[in-house]
């Protein structure tokens, strides 16, 4: 099993709680196809630009976004890196499950082969 640190572990826990929120989420979603003002994001969730804009401190915080300063524009634009680092995690639970069934599988195919020899 992989080691890790406890800053990193720490790090992760803040990313996957602010990740925890469906807005923040939808935000996310979002910002993946391109960067995005406060306005333009709030348009669809229905919300206020306060509203909003207190979910993307806890993106901000988690690292998961950053926002620029154009004039009077607060671009916000996605940080890949730390939706790298929830993916890397939840990869070892991938590889994990894929071994289970790839198991099971060849258990069922014994199982099968001995019911047709009978």
């Amino acid at each position: 099993m992989a080691k890790y640190s406890k800053r990193a572990v720490d790090r992760l826990s803040v990313v996957l709680a602010a990740l925890a929120d469906p807005t923040r989420r939808a935000i996310v979603e979002k910002l993946a196809s391109g960067e995005a003002t406060v306005n333009t994001l709030a348009k669809p969730l229905k919300m206020s630009l306060p509203g909003v804009s207190k979910h993307l401190k806890v993106l901000q915080k988690a690292g998961l976004i950053v926002q620029g300063r154009d004039a009077q524009r607060r671009p916000c634009r996605l940080n890949p890196k730390r939706l790298q680092d929830v993916a890397n995690w939840a990869e070892r639970f991938r590889r994990n499950w894929e071994e289970s069934f790839k198991r099971l599988d060849e258990y069922l195919s014994e199982i099968t082969e001995k019911e047709k020899s009978k």
